[in-house]
């Protein structure tokens, strides 16, 4: 019944609507490199280094008290939030810290000289979480129960941006390559495009929202790379044969056709993804949020790139039918 709201024989134009197309992602683009140079990610503590401790207790946690308490520690910025997971029955709280600088002089303290400023860094984290442990059970009792305690220091922070930008770099990579073996040129690029412009607008939604930007969202863009390459790939094989098919056929007219020809199973892909997103959203709390609406708006940019990006950019370069220009060659 649901596969008859995309009928198998629909005639979208859509290369028609390429400039207008062309119009709003370059403005998405703009409007994600202003916002991430103006603004920011908001960098979790993966990223940031500091403190997040999380703990549950069996009577009702006051989030006011915990925050005075917290703050008087002079500790620098600090957040208290609830979560609630749906497995779980009881709400737990969660402390976030920002990152502690070394004391001066504590370099000094051990005798070496070239004692690393990241190691120091680490230990004043150690320290702020002790700080904070003790002071949560002063005001809550011994009972409380520390669920998670993530301490991340300056060094291990940097490297896991390092490390996150090549993740994202080389996969995409590695994508320019596959495409680039398997179809012409021009097809290769018009992914890449496709891929780049999906993750710098991702970006952009992360600024505009300050949603936390930690590991699970590198994770949720490496996967959305994938998801958009595969979209993207469904609707270059339909063109591939279609020009195999249709040699004489206007460039924009085949693209539309190989557009409309894998467009329901395109729909149906997003939708029940999004269906198995939407279910993350509702129940899966706080821990999964930002992973889940990064997947969510990468769904559906990557659809709309896969349309509106990688196709008509085989029109703006030109694919060549090479095995055309063959088969007019052999025939007497």
């Amino acid at each position: 019944m649901f596969l008859k709201l995309v009928p198998d024989n629909t005639h979208i134009h859509f290369i028609r609507m390429r400039i207008m197309a062309m119009v709003f992602s370059g403005a998405l683009i703009v409007g994600s490199f202003v916002a991430l140079f103006e603004i920011g990610l908001n960098f979790g503590v993966d990223f940031r280094g500091g403190v997040t401790i999380e703990f549950t207790d069996n009577e009702p946690i006051d989030i006011g008290e915990v925050r005075s308490v917290v703050s008087a520690l002079g500790l620098g910025d600090v957040k208290v939030q609830t979560i609630q997971d749906f497995a779980d029955t009881e709400e737990a709280v969660v402390v976030f810290i920002e990152q502690q600088d070394a004391e001066p002089g504590a370099a000094e303290d051990g005798g070496e000289s070239d004692t690393a400023s990241g190691d120091v860094g680490d230990v004043a984290q150690q320290d702020a979480a002790v700080q904070v442990q003790d002071a949560l059970k002063a005001l809550l009792g011994d009972d409380i129960e520390f669920r998670k305690i993530d301490v991340v220091g300056p060094t291990v922070s940097g490297e896991l941006i390092q490390k996150g930008a090549i993740a994202i770099v080389l996969a995409i990579g590695m994508m320019l390559l596959y495409i680039w073996l398997r179809f012409e040129w021009q097809f290769s690029l018009g992914a890449i495009v496709a891929l780049v412009h999906d993750v710098i607008i991702t970006l952009g939604m992360f600024a505009v929202t300050r949603l936390e930007f930690n590991l699970a969202i590198i994770a949720a863009i490496l996967t959305i790379v994938g998801y958009s390459m595969n979209d993207t790939v469904v609707v270059y094989d339909r063109v591939r044969e279609n020009l195999r098919k249709y040699k004489k056929k206007d460039l924009a007219e085949l693209l539309d056709l190989s557009i409309n020809d894998t467009l329901s199973r395109t729909v149906m892909t997003s939708v029940t993804t999004l269906l198995a997103l939407a279910s993350l959203a509702v129940f899966g709390g706080e821990v999964l949020r930002g992973f889940t609406m990064a997947m969510i708006w990468g769904i559906v940019i990557g659809t709309y790139s896969s349309i509106f990006v990688a196709s008509p950019f085989l029109l703006a370069t030109g694919v060549k039918r090479d095995w055309s220009k063959q088969t007019a060659t052999a025939t007497p």
